[in-house]
């Protein structure tokens, strides 16, 4: 090969790689993201909460952790058009989203290429946004290569990602290294904030008709605006699975067993009766499920304030349109009174960061904070001691309202 044929496929591979870096900041030009635009037309819209949340002085790693198609990357691109306002030049935004790279080599690659234009153009301190770098192997060695380096001290980094920011929490190895940095989780919308879209005060009556939709759609935007189908969500789920060498199959027939034994507390050792597996891969397949913001798990607490995760445990799904999904890939239903229960556990878990459930002579559904709710389907016949809440009916939506405001 003669070195002029080499120096030929370096720039065009040069040349590829700044088309990239291009295409995906278009600001660069003075033209318009396509998020942009696609959110001015939508019916439903709002800013994220979560993007207050976030750290925007320099040295800072934020990482945005939450399930596909949740609304990290729209957020990530309002944020975006807010700070073009703020800086000198949009050349000191940078926004990549790494899909298209396979190793953290590529990504490294990705990130110099961006450094060098950076001195360039005489950015001192730039605000960097990596979208879905999960997906990326071994991500983190090129971010902790730079960092260890000083190449970021002046910036704001914000990574998003929905698999291995969580598997195996990877951002854990960057202790020291995150400066002012901060963690946010990203989840569907409440049903408070669901209601928001609609009305800003609440009322009963309107408040049972947005619960129903609410029901429909789950606290996912992108569906309610019709962007969005189910058996999207079931095929992102299987992608993940795929990627990190799981059996979707196995994953089918686990969620299944699950979904069968709702919402009865049930343990590793009985999925894996049904499935005809180990514990330990039932263990392994439900920790899968939690890290993608699929499932839940809810620990037995005991009446002398003691946690039992030997006891069995309750494992919950997370929003209303995940359980669609999961009715849809694993051929089941979920009665109105199991999603009412978890949508409660739910919403006291996004409260107060954990929540247990209690059994003996009675039930207790969820236990936070100084909070203990029982979820009827029917009559309230069973006395509870004076500090359970017992919720029937209406009074689990209006619970819904106010846990989350």
């Amino acid at each position: 090969m003669s070195l002029q044929y080499k120096y030929k496929i370096f720039i065009n591979i040069f040349a590829l790689k700044l088309h990239m870096l291009e295409l995906q900041n278009p600001w660069w030009f003075s033209e318009p993201d396509r998020d942009w635009e696609l959110f001015e037309k939508l019916t439903y819209k709002l800013r994220p909460k979560w993007l207050g949340e976030l750290s925007l002085r320099p040295f800072s790693l934020n990482f945005v952790v939450g399930p596909r198609r949740v609304g990290k990357t729209l957020g990530i691109k309002l944020l975006i058009r807010e700070l073009l306002k703020r800086v000198d030049t949009p050349y000191a935004i940078f926004y990549f989203s790494c899909d298209v790279l396979e190793d953290y080599r590529e990504l490294l690659d990705i990130l110099n290429d961006y450094l060098r234009l950076k001195k360039r153009k005489g950015v001192k301190s730039a605000f960097i946004f990596l979208d879905e770098v999960s997906l990326v192997d071994d991500w983190w060695r090129a971010l902790k290569f730079l960092i260890d380096r000083g190449e970021l001290k002046n910036d704001v980094v914000t990574v998003t990602g929905s698999i291995s920011l969580t598997i195996g929490q990877h951002f854990e190895t960057f202790g020291g290294r995150r400066g002012k940095g901060k963690t946010v989780k990203v989840m569907p919308l409440s049903f408070h904030e669901y209601y928001g879209l609609f009305y800003d005060e609440f009322f009963l009556s309107k408040g049972v008709e947005v619960f129903e939709s609410y029901l429909e759609t789950g606290g996912y935007l992108a569906y309610l605006n019709g962007i969005l189908k189910v058996e999207e969500l079931v095929g992102l789920l299987k992608a993940d699975l795929k990627a990190l060498d799981r059996s979707t199959d196995l994953a089918r027939d686990i969620m299944g067993a699950i979904l069968d034994k709702a919402p009865s507390p049930t343990s590793f050792n009985a999925i894996a009766k049904v499935v005809g597996v180990s514990p330990h891969t039932v263990r392994d397949y439900v920790e899968l499920f939690e890290a993608f913001h699929v499932l839940l798990q809810v620990l037995y607490l005991g009446g002398d304030g003691k946690i039992y995760p030997r006891k069995e445990r309750k494992l919950i799904l997370r929003d209303p349109l995940i359980v669609r999904a999961m009715e849809l890939w694993t051929r089941r239903r979920i009665d109105r009174a199991v999603l009412y229960e978890w949508l409660v556990q739910e919403h006291l878990y996004r409260k107060f960061g954990e929540v247990f459930y209690y059994r003996n002579s009675y039930e207790v559904d969820a236990i936070a904070g100084n909070l203990k709710v029982e979820v009827k389907s029917g009559e309230k016949r069973r006395r509870y001691p004076r500090d359970v809440r017992v919720l029937n009916g209406f009074e689990v939506l209006e619970f819904l309202y106010s846990i989350t405001q």
